[in-house]
């Protein structure tokens, strides 16, 4: 649905829009269209002409008139005060000579009605349609409009699509249909239910505006020449297609695990390669022809090639890009204009990478082409290697640079970007404790504002981490709260979400720091009550500090483990829970076993494991990723707090010599213990060789002597010293996919 309006006309459905408002000298035109509606959401596509002077630098403001929010802008920044917006001009379009016109969109929230706005000014003139004149604040009268929250979640073929900028951002954010139709050999192969209608409407109720739909063809279809698919596996991915379009979806199919499964041999086998993939989009571009313009397709997942040289890799996918898009639009009907998604080599967000990817999309010279890349946060965090432990300013910046370098390559040209993935490695509910809760809200706040504010669609990878599918139901309910606010808003966040107390002895007050991200706090509340600020709390800048009677008061007979869960209110987006924890130190016991199944008995007591260092007597660095001491959490060591072990993998022990290796264990309270291992062929011994003091850099505050303020001391490595700084097979389908 299209909602026009007009000052000087009648509001009209179906055709073009000039709001005016009081003549003014300067002039300006404003056209406002609404080329797309969905319960709770709109995009909108807003066109300034300048009918003044040129000018260099520019400002539209309106009044939303029904509440209405932007909740994602692009080629402008937007502000909002109440229901006041003001859209700032992006560096590259700033300038506006005489007569010319500039375009911006955005996407926004409504509930109710969604009635256009009825005046705009640019740089504070009222724009009336026509230069010259005096200000004035009389206009026609304007009927009023509450168009109907009804949607049309299947436009027909033969519609006009949205340009490529307004489609992508229509799309945001989006979700992955993940480790299903892409599991080999089958859809519940990689442990997940079949997919059901009911879970396509769950996640289109939740708020997500498009799903990919990773499909690994592999294994479902035929020999050469026609590499005819299976039609049971088509029609059942047509099946969940088509319910995901009548959901109300942007639906994005590919070719999937294809790139490792055989597309990867292309450097040596180009023929049987371009003629299997040429097959495959020939049927599948055949087969969607038809379907609304809602289906985008993208060329294939995550492209790599055996022992190639990235610079060689770039124009192996340039090729595959491009052949892609021919054979698509070769097929017409809405194939001929329907959005079309092109990755980098690795899906990396590298320079170099980006601009080969910008160089084919220049030479295709199609206007409905967008770029894909991937994001998984900087690797040490992402895995918890290297005492990647926290999010860190290398995390951020990492988060930074990558996105400011896809949109200056590729929005700032008018080309969207989608986030076709993105999530942490690590996260994931069958390997508890890898990344610390805390520290991965922070990163999906971040993650939120830094796509939202630079116009990037983003699409979580969901394998069954975050919802379960057999309850429908989010396996944890405040990491989605925080994915899902980061959409419109920012949240607070602090220094950490956990403060220990020891079992025993005086308590003293604690503190932690506050990161606002523009916001302001409001207070503290524990059990639907607010605590008192001077008596049980005291601010000082953004550092919150928690009094010794508040905390002997919440830690009640501190038994070990959390004792409260408080939370501190922002002036908008999640609360911050802080968790008041009483623990001691950790105690190891002596143990014997094999390289096979060695597990150390621990009593944890209420503390928890961050990650462990290893070395050798010399002080050089023991196990795998010799290139750091600290080694990645779950494949060289896993805790478990209910069998009270940790547990040091075979895959530890295969990088290990004989002789001795002193493990320390750093844990959460800021803790550390001593374990020292001997290794004789197959046979390990192990026993406590004494405790330490806090661990520089632990989130977990401890009240008193023992609470240590030093920063945290992240690794920083170098891109040769990375083994796994894009997703490769040995890192991302590993970690991400297989069961």
């Amino acid at each position: 649905m299209t909602v026009i309006v007009g000052l000087l006309a009648a509001i009209l459905l179906g055709g073009a829009m000039t709001a005016a408002g009081a003549a003014a000298g300067a002039g300006c035109r404003v056209d406002y269209t609404t080329p797309a509606q969905w319960p709770g959401g709109f995009t909108a596509d807003v066109k300034v002409t300048n009918l003044g002077d040129p000018i260099n630098g520019w400002q539209v403001a309106w009044t939303f008139p029904s509440g209405q929010r932007v909740t994602q802008a692009w080629n402008a920044t937007t502000t909002t005060s109440g229901d006041r917006v003001v859209a700032t001009a992006a560096s590259y379009n700033a300038a506006l000579a005489t007569s010319a016109t500039v375009s911006f969109g955005f996407n926004g929230s409504w509930n109710g009605s969604n009635a256009p706005p009825t005046a705009f000014t640019l740089n504070g003139v009222a724009c009336t349609g026509q230069p010259g004149g005096s200000p004035s604040a009389t206009t026609s009268p304007t009927p009023s409009v509450t168009p109907s929250p009804s949607v049309t979640p299947r436009p027909t073929p033969t519609s006009v699509p949205l340009d490529a900028m307004a489609t992508v951002a229509a799309m945001q954010p989006g979700w992955n249909l993940g480790n299903t139709l892409d599991a080999i050999p089958d859809e519940t192969a990689w442990g997940n239910p079949l997919t059901t209608r009911e879970l396509l409407r769950h996640v289109r109720a939740e708020g997500y505006n498009s799903i990919r739909i990773p499909v690994t063809w592999n294994g479902h279809f035929g020999p050469a020449p026609d590499h005819t698919i299976d039609p049971a596996w088509l029609a059942r991915v047509e099946q969940i297609v088509d319910w995901s379009l009548d959901e109300g979806f942007y639906v994005m199919l590919n070719l999937h695990h294809d790139s490792w499964e055989w597309a990867d041999s292309y450097p040596t086998d180009e023929a049987a390669v371009l003629a299997r993939y040429r097959a495959l989009w020939d049927q599948l571009a055949t087969t969607f022809r038809d379907r609304s313009s809602r289906l985008v397709l993208e060329s294939i997942n995550e492209p790599q090639f055996t022992d190639t040289a990235d610079e060689q890799g770039d124009v192996f996918v340039q090729e595959l890009n491009a052949d892609f898009v021919e054979r698509v639009r070769s097929t017409g009907g809405g194939n001929a204009t329907r959005l079309l998604v092109l990755p980098t080599l690795h899906t990396s967000s590298e320079q170099p990478r980006l601009d080969a990817l910008a160089e084919t999309i220049e030479e295709l010279d199609d206007p409905n082409i967008a770029a894909t890349v991937h994001f998984y946060g900087w690797w040490p965090f992402s895995v918890n290697i290297a005492g990647g432990t926290r999010y860190s300013g290398e995390v951020e910046q990492d988060l930074v640079s990558s996105f400011d370098r896809v949109t200056s390559t590729f929005v700032e040209r008018d080309i969207p970007v989608v986030i076709g993935e993105w999530a942490l490695l690590a996260w994931d509910h069958t390997r508890p404790g890898i990344i610390q809760r805390g520290e991965f809200l922070k990163y999906l706040e971040a993650v939120g504002y830094h796509a939202r504010t630079r116009g990037l669609t983003t699409m979580v990878w969901d394998a069954g981490q975050f919802l379960d599918r057999s309850t429908l139901r989010w396996r944890d309910a405040g990491v989605h709260a925080m994915m899902r606010s980061s959409w419109t808003e920012r949240s607070g966040t602090a220094s950490s979400d956990q403060v220990y107390l020891p079992a025993g002895g005086t308590l003293t007050a604690a503190s932690l720091t506050l990161n606002l991200n523009g916001t302001t706090f409001e207070g503290l509340r524990h059990g639907g009550e607010d605590l008192t600020r001077g008596t049980d709390y005291t601010l000082d800048g953004d550092v919150l500090t928690l009094t010794a009677s508040a905390l002997s008061r919440l830690a009640g007979d501190r038994q070990h483990g959390v004792n409260a869960t408080l939370e501190a209110r922002f002036s908008q987006g999640v609360p911050w829970e802080i968790s008041i924890i009483t623990a001691d130190t950790p105690v190891l016991g002596a143990a014997t076993g094999t390289t096979g199944s060695f597990a150390i008995p621990t009593q944890f007591r209420g503390d928890t494991l961050a990650t462990m260092e290893a070395r050798y007597d010399d002080g050089s660095n023991a196990g795998p990723a010799s290139w750091t001491s600290y080694k990645e959490f779950w494949s060289s060591f896993r805790p478990d707090v209910d069998a009270g072990t940790i547990l040091l993998t075979p895959e530890f022990f295969n990088e290990v010599r004989d002789g001795q290796v002193t493990l320390t264990f750093h844990f959460w309270s800021g803790e550390q213990v001593t374990y020292v291992i001997t290794r004789s062929g197959t046979s390990v011994v192990g026993a406590p060789a004494g405790r330490g003091g806090s661990q520089c850099g632990a989130p977990g505050l401890r009240t008193g002597p023992r609470r240590d303020r030093c920063s945290g001391a992240a690794v920083r490595l170098s891109r040769r010293s990375r083994p796994c700084d894009r997703p490769r097979t040995s890192c991302s389908r590993a970690a991400r996919r297989r069961p």
